[in-house]
């Protein structure tokens, strides 16, 4: 096993479950990949995902290992779920879904029985989605062949955009980009993005915004020992440098052991990868073992990078909620920045996690633990430090315009991280953060294959394939991929 982020985690304690004895193999010093954590004098900061979505997954994956999300982490619903900044106001959207409703209305009259329509097809899709779709491996058409299915496929509306969806139910541009923005963790435009997606809103506005005590990287801690409690075996500081073939089959993975400065080789039956496809296939594979082309590869639209900022203050701030979107500029022109034709944005949205509202313990005493995330198009050249504290002014007097509070002179720690560093650590395409974007050409079967084509014991989990970007999506892609190594090897 390569990699130990959430893909990694799950896919190793699913086959190490069905008898097989798993060796996770990791470059980092500590688990977690982009999940992993950051502490430095009293200040923990979780470095990639922040947003708890879709609780039941989790309850689900640990109930398969006969767990309960409960053993590891205690779990907050946020209320408000985030908070939106448009240029002279901003809005905070309720856990209550009446409550919400009625913000609705009063922004849009009778878009509160709008969204109940809207939100009982996103029920739908979701429900089809999270507990049928995903759970594909995506290999072939037939796959779909399913009545159920096929009588729901006009409900799914995975021919529409969730753009024009959104747009058919509601006329005001704010709640129209309430509505389209949790498709942005998908790595697509709205206009781009198969409507079937609006089951992400159902997950937002119905099944709610949580957080785990100790941030998300308690959810990697208990994934963890789950995975010792079955027997995994876990080598960190491992950078996979090599693999030994024997016709079409990979029989031995040969690994730097940063502590030693010497290389390790491990036997091996069947290996998965779980760091990036593309980086495997390019780097560890001879050229006529590899599934897809550079030119491939290339052609693949990706989801967006980012600028990441970690910030301590040595003071708290009296306005500012857990979640925080600035969309207090321009969603066109910054969109058209990443996707349309990349270049290092104008004037970029970004949004603020500052957990240390929720949670004393991420902070010192009288502190504030702010993460700040601009998104930007992968695969651009000039990345410096010069560059990201051009980026650092801008949005901190934004946020300082925004929470009324100056913070700039109260930094006591302050750590970057961006498209260079997501090569440097994670091995990433382009630089992404988010994996392929998810259009409807990049969808299920149209997505890289969890099994190699060529080498008859290599298989892939993660967000460069199925089922997609995004922390539940990893889980279950570690579930599906076990599946398919059971039914080839046992």
């Amino acid at each position: 096993m390569i990699g130990s982020g959430f893909a990694g985690l799950s896919t190793a304690s699913f086959l190490q479950q069905s008898g097989f004895d798993v060796t996770v193999l990791e470059k980092l010093e500590m688990p977690g990949g982009r999940a992993r954590q950051l502490k430095f004098n009293g200040f923990t900061f979780d470095m990639g995902p922040s947003w708890y979505w879709m609780p039941g997954v989790f309850e689900r994956y640990f109930s398969l290992f006969g767990k309960k999300v409960s053993e590891y982490y205690e779990l907050k619903r946020l209320d408000p779920s985030y908070r939106v900044y448009w240029p002279n106001h901003y809005l905070d959207i309720p856990a209550d879904y009446l409550e919400l409703r009625s913000i609705f209305e009063n922004i849009e009259a009778g878009s509160g029985e709008q969204l109940d329509k809207f939100l009982q097809e996103a029920a739908y899709k979701y429900n089809v989605g999270i507990n049928r779709l995903v759970l594909k491996p995506g290999f072939s058409l037939t796959e779909f062949l399913d009545w159920d299915l096929l009588k729901g496929i006009f409900s799914l509306q995975v021919f529409t955009s969730i753009k024009k969806h959104v747009n058919a139910y509601f006329k005001n541009n704010e709640i129209r980009q309430i509505l389209q923005f949790p498709v942005l963790f998908l790595g697509a435009l709205p206009v781009n993005t198969p409507a079937l997606y609006s089951l992400m809103n159902y997950a937002d506005i119905k099944l709610g915004t949580w957080y785990p005590a100790k941030g998300m990287y308690s959810i990697v801690n208990a994934m963890k020992d789950v995975a010792i409690e079955l027997g995994v075996k876990f080598c960190f500081g491992h950078d996979v440098k090599k693999f030994h073939f024997k016709d079409k089959i990979v029989t031995h993975v040969e690994a730097y052991d940063n502590a030693t400065g010497t290389s390790k080789i491990f036997d091996a039956n069947v290996v998965v990868g779980t760091a990036d496809y593309h980086y495997i296939e390019s780097n560890l594979l001879p050229q006529k073992l590899r599934s897809y082309s550079e030119k491939y590869w290339d052609k693949r639209a990706m989801a967006p990078s980012c600028l990441l900022y970690f910030v301590g203050l040595s003071k708290k701030l009296s306005n500012i909620e857990h979640h925080s979107l600035f969309f207090d500029s321009s969603f066109e022109l910054h969109a058209g920045e990443i996707y349309s034709s990349p270049r290092w944005p104008t004037d970029p949205m970004f949004y603020v996690s500052a957990t240390s509202v929720t949670d004393e313990t991420v902070a010192p005493p009288g502190c504030e633990n702010l993460f700040f995330l601009v998104p930007v198009a992968s695969g651009l050249t000039g990345d410096t430090e010069l560059l990201r504290e051009k980026y650092f002014d801008i949005i901190i007097s934004r946020f300082e315009k925004g929470i009324g509070e100056k913070i700039k002179e109260y930094i006591l720690f302050k750590k970057t991280f961006g498209p260079n560093d997501f090569v440097h650590d994670y091995n990433a395409f382009k630089g992404n953060a988010y994996g392929l974007a998810n259009t409807l050409l990049q969808t299920a079967i149209l997505k890289p294959s969890c099994r190699s084509k060529k080498v008859k014991n290599l298989f892939y989990a993660g967000q460069l394939t199925v089922p997609g970007p995004g922390v539940p999506p990893a889980l279950i892609s570690g579930e599906v991929v076990a599946n398919e190594i059971l039914k080839a090897f046992r």
